[in-house]
């Protein structure tokens, strides 16, 4: 729907404006007259040409979370749900998170349930969140919901941080010392190799294979470049595939540590994301279903679903964590829930489940970077000080030499 830019004065006669998305001027200069503004000027806004790869339609789990929770607040403050999101839309600098804002409250005053306008836009709202809105609307605990949510949102941030802690750091280190590596090949090398030319010293077999090595980056540099680059995309496009990304799950969970981390994370999505859903009032079907697509590993996520088929048929969701899992679910996971469904506290169980493997990645996070600080140091050290010993060796036979 197109854009428009428009003016008017308030019931205060203030003089206000902004921009809404609207049918026609018509449909807008009604919606402006129901929101109690007397119009000055609408005028189309003038499009603007757009870099399709530049453009940004996409709204961070940041921003999503305080969205939730500034609109929590404005409903319990008993503001009207129509003008605590045209409040949140005036305010908010990502562009497309604004139309899509200024949509649903448009939605809404049409006479659309909340939960409804929202799963228009799946891009932004996914089922969890569709879901508990739902739950809160039905249950008239909005407000509470939306806290909620907003709560599980800022621990999947905290829980994001981590991940990129453990990974970050690590891979950052390696990418250098293989940067720095092609370069000294490329360019530093080949100034010892002439030398050595020049002198006629007799080269031992590790300093003629690094000659050698870095002949083939002079000359084929370029196509190296082009290699990783394509190397890289190739990757990441069969990891999307189904059965790129089972590959890559599956080897990742059998990696000493790493695998254990992941695995440690995957299962705190899954409780927190269960605990939210079941104290929200979602149905237990629906709310596995929805929890396994967060765990972020296909392997846990298909034995999850798996668990829910045995739920389906009438068994106790211990019983089907035990017996799906494979040995995924640690033995305490299966023994709190099996508390949680005996007293009737599975959400509480979930969410003491979900603060305890919060806390076992802090602590395999440090394991792992503790185990995996040395390594990079002796690869970077292999690499760099490799060739390095391998252009000083002619030096130290010509010394001896004389």
């Amino acid at each position: 729907m197109p854009v428009y830019i428009w003016k008017g004065k308030n019931r205060y006669g203030d003089v206000v404006g902004g921009e809404r998305v609207a049918e026609s001027i018509e449909a807008l200069t009604r919606a402006l007259q129901r929101d109690q503004i007397a119009i000055i000027s609408i005028k189309p806004k003038r499009a603007m040409p757009s870099i399709p790869f530049l453009k940004r339609e996409k709204v961070g789990l940041k921003e999503l979370a305080v969205f939730s929770r500034q609109l929590s607040v404005l409903i319990d403050a008993e503001l009207p749900l129509i003008q605590s999101l045209g409040l949140l839309a005036e305010q908010q600098k990502n562009k497309y998170f604004n139309r899509v804002i200024t949509e649903v409250k448009e939605d809404v005053e049409a006479g659309s349930a909340f939960n409804q306008a929202l799963r228009k836009h799946p891009k932004v709202f996914d089922e969890l969140y569709c879901n508990l809105v739902a739950s809160g609307e039905q249950s008239g605990s909005l407000d509470i919901m939306l806290r909620r949510l907003a709560e599980y949102q800022e621990n999947m941030i905290k829980l994001r941080a981590k991940v990129k802690q453990a990974m970050i750091y690590p891979s950052a280190i390696i990418i250098f010392a293989i940067v720095v590596a092609i370069f000294m090949l490329w360019k530093v090398i080949p100034v010892f190799g002439g030398i050595y030319q020049e002198l006629g010293a007799q080269l031992p077999a590790i300093t003629a294979f690094v000659l050698a090595l870095s002949r083939f980056v002079q000359n084929f540099i370029f196509f190296i470049f082009l290699g990783l680059v394509a190397l890289v995309f190739v990757f990441n496009r069969w990891k999307k595939t189904p059965v790129g990304r089972e590959s890559v799950d599956r080897t990742i969970l059998k990696i000493p540590i790493m695998g254990n981390l992941m695995k440690k994370i995957a299962l705190s999505r899954f409780t927190r994301t269960l605990s939210t859903l079941i104290s929200g009032g979602v149905p237990m079907l629906e709310s596995l279903r929805i929890a396994s697509t967060t765990t972020g590993n296909v392997i846990i996520e298909r034995q999850i679903m798996n668990a829910r088929q045995l739920v389906a048929e009438g068994k106790s969701l211990n019983d089907a964590l035990k017996e799906a899992g494979q040995g995924q679910f640690p033995t305490m996971m299966v023994q709190m829930v099996n508390v949680g469904e005996s007293t009737g506290t599975l959400d509480e169980m979930l969410s003491k489940l979900a603060a305890f493997f919060d806390d076992e990645v802090d602590n395999a996070v440090s394991a792992l970077l503790s185990a995996l600080e040395p390594l990079v140091l002796i690869f970077v050290g292999g690499i760099v000080g490799g060739l390095v010993i391998s252009m000083y060796l002619p030096l130290f036979n010509l010394i001896q030499q004389f």
